[in-house]
């Protein structure tokens, strides 16, 4: 009780670019850093979020009321490490579950990420809502810092447009996710997700990731069944060499991809990506699957969407976003090639779509 009545006494705020200010309290490292705000809708599954790569630069909100509950543990992360800016939430609880080997500032302050307790979450994704996602700075150090200096700094910051991260996250080398599986498959880690490549595996797949920036000669040397477009941070515009290598395979190996890697195979084939007011995070949006006339309930997590009315001929539009009416999934109409804005592998999420892995395999056998 001692220690958290001091962690209460760690005054800190976020922020907003549009000016406005978040009062809390300071729980994970103490180091002062500029970030995108977002929110997430997710009723659980902050380990999983926490260690997505795809929320790189970026400090998320998290809209469900208290956290920390079931703490962390090695088995639920999903990539090498904690790749977002900050963590935002309402009410921080102490572990009480079996499973917890750490607490959640325990996570975050061995990662050296900032996170800051005791917000209005409530108010804050209201504002995010209203006003679009927002450049943010999180102050949380001890150094002295107005709250209009803070703002100035969030307003000066470059901000998530135009910015590679595809490179920052990947983990840059070659390796083998499993050796089993009657299909052999090159993922491309523009920010994968360890659930995705379980989720591979378990449908018959040997598995080869290779860094963001590999070349489609490196791929096709690797004599590929198909290739997997994985997930990732930011701007999808910014990955054009993502995009160049995408465009060189296509009508030469069946071809998934999910969330930027389906963003990069709509630019491949002549599409063009926006940018979404305050995106789309969270594991309850749902999605019309044009082809079969089912409701998806999805997981997902993107800023960007490929612009509806700039497609091409060549793509036909599978799935869309019944909130928003955004392309959530594309197949490439003379080639064998698709993919969905969402994340079948669903971590955290519904298991809805993950029939998606099956049909990549079975794009595979035709």
């Amino acid at each position: 009780m001692y220690r958290w009545k001091q962690q209460r006494e760690r005054a800190a705020f976020l922020a907003l670019a549009n000016g406005e200010i978040f009062r809390g309290w300071s729980f994970g490292a103490p180091t002062d850093t500029v970030g995108e705000a977002v929110f997430n809708t997710g009723m659980s599954g902050y380990q999983e979020i926490l260690t997505d790569p795809s929320y790189a630069g970026q400090f998320v909100t998290l809209t469900a009321p208290e956290i920390g509950n079931y703490g962390c543990n090695p088995q639920d992360v999903e990539s090498r490490g904690l790749f977002l800016n900050g963590l935002v939430i309402h009410e921080l609880n102490e572990p009480s579950n079996f499973r917890a080997e750490t607490s959640l500032e325990e996570t975050l302050r061995a990662a050296g990420k900032p996170a800051i307790a005791g917000v209005d979450t409530r108010r804050l994704t209201l504002t995010l809502r209203d006003c679009g996602s927002q450049k943010a700075f999180l102050h949380v150090s001890e150094e002295p810092l107005s709250e209009a200096e803070a703002v100035e700094r969030a307003r000066a910051w470059s901000g998530l447009d135009g910015k590679d991260y595809a490179e920052i996250v990947t983990a840059g080398k070659r390796y083998e996710w499993n050796h089993d599986g009657e299909f052999r498959v090159v993922a491309l880690d523009y920010g994968i997700k360890y659930n995705i490549l379980r989720g591979l595996a378990a449908a018959g797949m040997q598995v080869t990731v290779l860094p963001a920036h590999t070349t489609a000669e490196e791929v096709l040397r690797e004599k590929p069944d198909g290739v997997f477009l994985s997930n990732g941070p930011a701007d999808p515009s910014a990955v054009r060499y993502a995009a160049e290598m995408i465009r060189a395979l296509i009508g030469r190996v069946p071809l998934m991809g999910i969330c930027l890697g389906h963003q990069l195979l709509g630019i491949a084939c002549g599409a063009s990506c926006g940018r979404l007011k305050f995106g789309h995070h969270g594991c309850n949006h749902p999605v019309r699957n044009l082809l079969t006339g089912k409701i998806e309930i999805t997981s997902q997590n993107h800023n960007f969407a490929l612009n509806a009315d700039r497609l091409p001929e060549a793509l036909e539009v599978t799935h869309i976003n019944l909130n928003d009416q955004t392309v959530e999934g594309i197949r490439h109409r003379h080639e064998p090639a698709f993919s969905v804005q969402y994340h079948p592998e669903a971590a955290p999420g519904p298991h809805d779509s993950h029939y998606l892995f099956t049909q990549f395999r079975n794009l595979m056998e035709r």
